[in-house]
């Protein structure tokens, strides 16, 4: 068997705990089901979150599908009993493909019961209620879940590790901090048993500077892989709702735009008008940013122009290696929809630390 994976759960936590605090506050019962730890093959990661309410309604996946029914059965049981339970399910590569779990493998899912004070086992209202606050306000926190039952807690991140000898809630702690780092969860050993870390950290957020062709499909695909997408140009014939239906659009100049938007570590910032004017400021703001990725479209001859203008503008040499561009992966995208696609992956890349995330579409 192969070490736990621990990878990054998706983005829908928001949608899946207001809808259990929803169910609660209309006087249903309520389990929540989390992704605990996984071997092998797994189509959902540590952290990925199932709600079930006592009408078997039920919001999120815990495996794409594959045992939704077995840990909904589950949840009813838990929520009737209250407290919680670890399930595991395994298959063998023989069976695997009858499941979904085409490589075989094995999930262990803690199910609880939602519960609405601390006076009774499970997981409680405050906790959620706490964890959905710190999410819409990007505030990092770690949910600390004991495996056998008892308090969760959220854990603030600070900017500094604890001493290694400040006692067990330090090393806890120094644990939060780094799953917060890799931004994975996992179960560690603490005093009192396992416990799963979950880091819940700032939404991802895209900032598009151009309301052009190419930022359509990618505004979209973005919105798909979990990023909040800001739109910005001072062209209003090009920033409407008509052309970005349901997105973010800011008609304003980029510079003012991208230094009000504060990009953080967890922003891209793209640059697609091909106009100096509108790119170059955007650009500056960008790069004195902590933005994890800043990238332009153009050509290499382009890109090699522009960094020679900002340069002689102020930027310092090592601010210009950050800088992606031509942007996006080298897969010979043409379309726009192509080339979205090569922009998003180069994020995506600069994002999980891959290989290769330099490049062009």
């Amino acid at each position: 068997m192969s070490d736990p994976k621990t990878l990054t759960a998706t983005h829908d936590t928001d949608a899946v705990v207001a809808q259990a605090l929803a169910w609660l506050a209309a006087g249903r019962k309520v389990a929540l089901a989390t992704v605990a730890r996984t071997w092998g093959s797994s189509p959902r990661p540590a952290g990925s979150k199932l709600a079930v309410d006592d009408a078997a309604e039920f919001v999120g996946s815990v495996s794409g599908g594959c045992i939704e029914g077995a840990v909904i059965q589950e949840a009813l049981e838990v929520m009737e009993g209250g407290g919680s339970r670890v399930v595991s399910f395994g298959v063998s590569d023989e069976t695997a493909w009858e499941v979904g779990l085409a490589c075989g493998g094995k999930i262990e899912v803690l199910v609880e019961a939602v519960v609405p004070d601390p006076g009774k086992p499970g997981v409680t209202r405050g906790v959620l209620e706490g964890l959905l606050a710190a999410r819409r306000g990007r505030r990092q926190v770690v949910l600390a879940t004991p495996l056998a039952g008892g308090a969760h807690r959220l854990l603030p991140v600070g900017a500094v590790d604890p001493g290694p000898d400040a006692g067990p809630d330090a090393a806890l702690a120094a644990a939060a901090a780094d799953v917060v780092r890799r931004d994975q969860a996992e179960v560690v050993d603490a005093t009192g048993g396992a416990v799963l870390l979950e880091p819940h950290l700032p939404p991802l957020r895209l900032v598009i500077v151009g309301a052009v062709h190419v930022a359509q499909p990618l505004a979209e695909m973005a919105g798909l892989a979990g990023f909040a997408v800001t739109i910005v140009d001072p062209r209003r014939a090009f920033a409407t709702a008509a052309r970005f239906p349901g997105q973010a659009l800011v008609v304003g100049w980029p510079d003012t735009a991208v230094t009000e938007l504060a990009p953080d570590a967890r922003t891209a910032v793209v640059t697609l008008t091909h106009d100096p004017k509108l790119d170059d400021p955007a650009l500056i703001a960008a790069l004195a940013s902590p933005a994890f990725y800043v990238g332009c479209l153009g050509s290499t001859r382009t890109h090699a122009t522009r960094r020679t203008r900002l340069g002689e503008r102020g930027v310092a040499s090592a601010a210009l290696d950050r800088l992606h561009g031509p942007i996006g992966l080298r897969i010979g995208a043409r379309t726009p929809a192509e080339i979205a696609v090569s922009i998003l992956a180069e994020i995506v890349a600069a994002l999980r630390g891959a290989a290769g995330a330099a490049g062009g579409a």
